[in-house]
């Protein structure tokens, strides 16, 4: 009877340690991907969803700062020589960033990169930050503010000028509730 019992004992031991490190070879490969959330904000109101977006993934958060701040004369659209006018009908403009610690993006599996919607586009200094770092290899996602426009055109722009990163389609992300922004970045996380 001893024998038996110790048989059993011996056969669930070693059952419980293979069902142990099966368990862990499983998390161990559905690992959360290493995100960034990069963002311009130049009003706040992106800067809010980049927070809430890196509260989500449990992300790395980082400003995309440019070396002069945007003042309210510079964002008057109205204005053909407001500075935000001048950036955007050059393509080939590309606001200096402010020197600060920059993220290592090497460290990074998914950026999602933030930005309010400029004439249909995304600000220029945007182009700078895509510029400045590697992004080959990473998954990036776009997301954006607006007051009336759509995102899909700035998407189109941005995987045109830069044809050789992984881009995802984006979201337009104005007002959107926290279940339903959960939601679109927990698609990005499997």
């Amino acid at each position: 009877m001893n024998k038996i019992l110790l048989t059993l004992a011996a056969a669930m031991a070693i059952c419980l340690t293979a069902c142990a490190q099966n368990k862990e070879k499983r998390n161990m490969e559905t690992t959360t991907p290493r995100t960034l959330v990069a963002y311009f904000s130049a009003t706040g109101t992106t800067a809010k969803v980049a927070r809430q977006i890196a509260g989500i993934t449990g992300g790395t958060l980082y400003e995309i700062t440019p070396q002069e701040a945007y003042t309210a004369a510079d964002l008057d659209w109205n204005d053909k020589h407001s500075r935000s006018s001048v950036e955007m009908s050059n393509p080939q403009s590309r606001p200096k960033l402010k020197e600060s610690q920059t993220p290592d993006v090497a460290a990074y599996d998914v950026v999602f990169i933030g930005y309010p919607i400029w004439w249909d586009q995304a600000p220029r200094v945007i182009n700078t930050f895509i510029e400045r770092h590697d992004l080959k290899g990473k998954t990036l996602i776009p997301f954006a503010t607006s007051g009336g426009s759509g995102i899909s055109h700035s998407v189109s722009t941005l995987k045109t000028t830069y044809p050789d990163l992984n881009w995802q389609e984006g979201k337009l992300l104005n007002h959107t509730d926290s279940n339903s922004l959960g939601e679109w970045v927990k698609s990005y996380q499997k």
